[in-house]
């Protein structure tokens, strides 16, 4: 079964893409801190990671960036999901593969995972 970590501190947003990616066969696993993400990737290996970037306790940057320097989990692919006007230097700069403004159409977001899930 694909597998797909959030981090999102948006209950609402959370609730939805859980749904919706639930409905599509994937387990879904959500976090709305960051700080411990090491310990969430290496306990549910997901194929892929939406993260937000305005996260309690570290950041999306940063948490994205400690996974990234980590050897076991670099290759992980993250989709930044996120509300700023330079989403797109803000996802290079925390070495993240992808992202997706928000507010964004779930039909794009479900064709940016299915893009980086490994078959």
């Amino acid at each position: 079964m694909k597998k797909i970590l959030i981090f999102d501190d948006d209950t609402s947003i959370l609730e939805v893409i859980s749904i919706i990616f639930e409905e599509n066969g994937y387990k879904v696993e959500i976090s709305e801190t960051s700080h411990d993400i090491i310990e969430k990737v290496s306990t549910f290996r997901p194929d892929v990671i939406l993260m937000d970037n305005w996260i309690p306790n570290i950041g999306g940057v940063e948490a994205t960036r400690l996974l990234k320097s980590h050897e076991d989990f670099k290759n992980i692919p993250v989709i930044y999901v996120t509300a700023n006007n330079d989403i797109a230097s803000l996802a290079e700069s925390a070495q993240a593969d992808d992202y997706v403004a928000k507010p964004f159409n779930l039909e794009d977001l479900e064709v940016m995972v299915a893009k980086y899930m490994k078959d």
